[in-house]
């Protein structure tokens, strides 16, 4: 059993964490570069928060959720 939570271990280390290891070392190399790295991160991640709010607006101006309150009687 100790030898699955090593197998875990090691597969977070070596492989998955790599990326992060990465930039920690580019931050002390280029600061520069690694902000531009999380800038990239952030502005990816606002354009799906914009995207799907508008498919949220999209479906919610065509009416096809049902808001019925029947499904919580409690409410």
């Amino acid at each position: 059993m100790k030898d699955f939570f090593y197998a875990i271990q090691d597969l977070f280390v070596n492989f998955l964490f790599k990326p992060y290891d990465w930039l920690r070392a580019l931050e002390l190399k280029s600061w520069w570069l690694a902000n531009i790295f999380s800038w990239v991160f952030i502005i990816i991640g606002l354009v799906a928060f914009v995207y799907w709010m508008g498919q949220l607006k999209k479906f919610n101006d065509n009416n096809e959720e049902d808001k019925s309150v029947t499904s919580h009687s409690y409410l």
